[in-house]
């Protein structure tokens, strides 16, 4: 739900700037607003409630993401619904990163990566979701009623959360010391540039994939949408096939391979512009490489801070929505200054390279780390 609620506004902005009688450019600060509130506000709240029960914390997150969905359905003002979507973005932020680290602790070790990929397979769902339920909802019914729904579904989630989840410490009690040393860490620091690079590549074609699609593929207009849907379920088979894969390769392996698969594929993307079925295939193969990647990187950091794995996630949730915002705006830039999106794919590649030396320096350290060198 915390994937939908982010993603579901992008269909919709025109109908919301109607209804509240603004421009298009300020309703789309609602999108802002969640994910600032998200990058801002979540390692803040985790960090200072790190002790906390597990599943008290992911109920306390639940709740305000019922308020939150209710206050956006009953907004009537374009401060109203900003002032909700921040609700949103906190509350999904710290549910986000307490669900990813949580899975941690209720399975073996071995069974780690495919319990992070399950996680990670919601979110991708919901670029498969979001957007296409958010634009029949509202045509059907109206743009609150989505907000509704939400709220309906998520008290649900919340039932089910206090039935069956059991209780799950929190971290072990970390000195604010300890935990900046954490943040000093090479490993960490050099992980989270990688997460940056990664996001930004990816943000850098997800942004402009329509455009691209019809005016460098010439698809018709009336497949994109179908397009996209099948480029969803490779996103969503990729998050699974990652969790595995992490579980049996390492981390490292898969995080590697992923990341040089995106790089080849977002290389030759342009060479093959006048092939539309080739180029299809090309996009269907990044996408699945691109969500390969995200459980392993979520299951990279908690192995290496497992003591304040809460901290280091909500960080590199932080890091990963600066680089959606990092890569729309690089990836704009591109556009202006050469006014076509066929380009864009080889930025988003030499973005993917750079970010994979950076990877190769992380896994470095932290094998040297492990064997107790540095």
């Amino acid at each position: 739900m915390t994937g939908v609620a982010e993603l579901i506004v992008i269909g919709i902005l025109p109908v919301i700037a109607d209804d509240l009688h603004i421009s298009i450019a300020l309703a789309g600060q609602i999108i802002t607003a969640f994910s600032l509130s998200f990058a801002i506000g979540t390692p803040i709240i985790v960090t200072l409630t790190s002790r906390v029960r597990r599943k008290h914390l992911l109920i306390g997150a639940l709740a305000m993401f019922i308020l939150g969905s209710l206050a956006s359905y009953a907004s009537t003002s374009f401060a109203a619904l900003m002032a909700s979507r921040i609700m949103l973005g906190l509350s999904g932020g710290v549910y986000t990163v307490v669900a990813f680290s949580s899975v941690a602790k209720l399975v073996s070790p071995e069974k780690t990566g495919r319990a992070i990929g399950m996680v990670a397979m919601g979110f991708s769902a919901a670029l498969v979701l979001g957007a296409p339920i958010g634009v029949t909802v509202a045509k059907w019914w109206s743009w609150q009623t989505i907000f509704a729904a939400l709220g309906v579904i998520t008290f649900l989630l919340l039932l089910g959360t206090i039935r069956l989840l059991p209780q799950i410490a929190g971290d072990a009690p970390v000195p604010f010391r300890k935990q900046f040393h954490v943040l000093g860490s090479s490993v960490i620091v050099s992980g989270l540039g990688l997460s940056l690079l990664f996001t930004s590549s990816s943000s850098m074609m997800n942004t402009y994939l329509a455009p691209y699609l019809q005016q460098i593929l010439h698809m018709n207009a009336s497949y994109t949408g179908l397009t996209m849907f099948a480029l969803g379920i490779a996103g969503v088979l990729g998050t699974r096939a990652g969790g595995t894969l992490a579980d049996a390769w390492g981390t490292s392996k898969v995080i590697s391979f992923g990341l040089t698969v995106l790089a080849v594929s977002l290389f030759l993307l342009p060479l093959l512009s006048s092939y539309l079925v080739a180029g299809v295939a090309l996009l269907l193969i990044w996408m699945f490489a691109m969500s390969l990647i995200i459980p392993a990187i979520q299951m990279y950091f908690i192995q290496q801070a497992p003591e304040s794995s809460n901290l280091v996630l909500g960080l590199n949730t932080s890091v990963l929505h600066l680089g959606v915002a990092v890569g729309a705006g690089l990836g704009g830039i591109v556009v202006d200054a050469t006014s076509t999106v066929l380009y864009n794919p080889w930025i988003a590649s030499l973005t993917v390279a750079v970010g994979l030396a950076i990877a190769a320096v992380s896994f470095s350290m932290s094998r040297r780390k492990v064997a107790g060198t540095v």
